[in-house]
Parts: C-alpha cells; structure tokens; sequence
C-alpha cells in the first residue's frame, strides 16, 4: 500500500498578507490568502498542535485577530474542489446549525426516522448530530483539530445526508404542490445533498493529498 502523501507545512501569514484580508479585491490576491489561511488552520493543528504550544496560539490569534467571518469570506469564491472552498462549505454549514438550531434539530430528527439513513452514510456507524458536527467544525475552523481532516469531512456528509432527508419528508407533508414554503424546503433539500455531494468530492482528493 502507497504512503499518503504528507500534507504541505502550513503557510503563516505574516503582517503584510494579513492586512491583504482586508477589502483587497485583486482575484489572485485573494485566491493566494485564500489558500494560506486555509493551509494554516487546516495543516497547522495536524503539523504538531500537542508540539508547538506558539503555533496553537498564532493559529488562534489569527482567527481572534482577523475574526472567522473575514476569512470566510475569503473562501466564499474558492471552487468546493479546493481547501479554501471545503471550508467555506463547513462554515456555511456550522453558521445554519448555530441560527437557526430548531429547524435543524427538527430536520435531524425527521431524518432519523428513516431507516435507510444509517446505510446511506457510508463510514460512520451512528449519523452524528447537530452538537458533534458543530463541535468537529468548531476545532477545524480554529485550527485545532489534529485529526484527519477527511473523516471530519465524513461527519458532515452523513449529518448533511440526514438533514436533507428530514428537509425532503418535511415537504412532503405540505399539501398543496404549488405551496410556496413546500418549495423553498424541497430546494434546501437538494442543496444539503449537493453540498454532501461537494464534500464527499473534498474527502477524496484529500485522502489522495490533492485537496489544496
């Protein structure tokens, strides 16, 4: 069996990148700062969290400097094919648990009720809830999840696979087909399955050491 390919030092910002966040436009600018602060928080926790007390605490005071939603944003335009781009997914993803938990918690629990759910999520034996997810994406966003970042990936999947399925059962039961709200929650549906989609994509070119 091949070595998986080590995963590249993370790349630190230094003053000038860091100020760059902040309302620069320039696509390849922003592509590149893009790219280094999701290599940081991603690669950094892995490269040596439990090692490197000084390199926990510039990941952290990056994210506390610059604030997660700035560097969201820079992610926001990166392809779902790329680190930055996996992240930004995550985030989306963590931001709709934390304002609207009802819904969710309702959607989760709905999809549960279904019993093909446990085998449509391929890899993770118990599909994981609202509270595991956000706390895995918690750690991965601030850079201190020192785990293999594929199998985060893997507990969205299967909780955004369980959610869209609660969101299809959901609509169903909304009588009229012409329902406004029976439409707006069938196409959350499809997006929760085309974002599952997206990251199972990102999982496997991590996995080969292709995720950038």
């Amino acid at each position: 069996m091949s070595e998986r390919p080590h995963p590249r030092r993370p790349a630190m910002l230094d003053p000038a990148q860091a100020e760059l966040i902040e309302g620069d436009e320039d696509p390849a600018t922003r592509s590149e700062v893009a790219h280094t602060t999701a290599q940081a928080l991603v690669h950094g926790g892995r490269a040596g969290a439990h090692d490197d007390p000084d390199l926990v605490h510039r990941l952290v005071t990056l994210v506390d400097r610059e604030g997660l939603d700035e560097i969201a944003t820079l992610w926001s335009r990166s392809p779902n094919t790329t680190l930055p781009g996996t992240l930004w997914r995550l985030y989306l993803l963590r931001e709709w648990v934390r304002r609207d938990p009802v819904t969710v918690a309702s959607r989760y629990r709905l999809g549960l009720q279904r019993a093909e759910v446990a085998g449509a999520v391929a890899g993770v034996a118990t599909p994981p809830g609202p509270d595991d997810v956000t706390e895995v994406v918690d750690k991965v966003l601030s850079g201190l999840y020192d785990g293999d970042l594929a199998v985060a990936l893997d507990r969205a999947i299967a909780f955004l696979r369980v959610l869209a399925t609660g969101s299809a059962l959901h609509a169903d039961w909304i009588e009229q087909d012409d329902d406004d709200l029976a439409f707006e929650v069938t196409r959350r549906a499809g997006a929760l399955l085309t974002t599952a989609e997206e990251l199972e994509e990102a999982a496997v070119l991590y996995r080969s050491g292709r995720l950038d």
